[in-house]
């Protein structure tokens, strides 16, 4: 396993990109939108892991800025951790069979969501091209929150 990103919601686009990249030093690597999924996603990299998150896409500090506007209480500003694993398929059977809750099946091969025991969203993401469909993860349902 391969650790990728920590994702934050943010508020204002502007004043986190001050935070983050005029005062700590970070720098923006990568950025896109979703005019479907009204968000924005900016990718910062710490200085000296910038040349490995540019060819490794990690480790990186994601923002994601929802357009419209929410109120994150409860701690939902912070999104997830994410890893990359070499077989999504296999990682979330051995956390099944671990007793671990698997709350957005890969039903596409490429991306789930777990959660650790105190409840912290992890991501899984499958290292390069997605795993084709397979059962029971194709037809398998969302449990809970992720």
């Amino acid at each position: 396993m391969k650790y990728l990103h920590t994702m934050v919601r943010i508020k204002d686009v502007d004043q986190s990109l001050d935070f983050y990249c005029n005062k700590l030093g970070m720098e923006e690597v990568r950025r896109s939108e979703s005019e479907k999924g009204r968000f924005t996603l900016i990718f910062l990299a710490a200085p000296n892991d910038k040349a490995r998150a540019e060819t490794e896409r990690a480790p990186l500090l994601e923002l994601t800025y929802n357009w419209d506007p929410e109120e994150y209480d409860g701690g939902r500003n912070f999104g997830h951790l994410a890893f990359a694993t070499d077989n999504i398929y296999d990682t979330c059977q051995k956390l099944m069979d671990g007793g671990v809750t698997i709350n957005r099946p890969p039903r596409d091969g490429h991306m789930a969501f777990v959660r650790s025991p105190d409840g912290i969203s992890i991501e899984l993401l499958q290292k390069g091209d997605a795993l084709p469909p397979a059962e029971p993860w194709a037809s398998m349902q969302n449990t809970g929150s992720w």
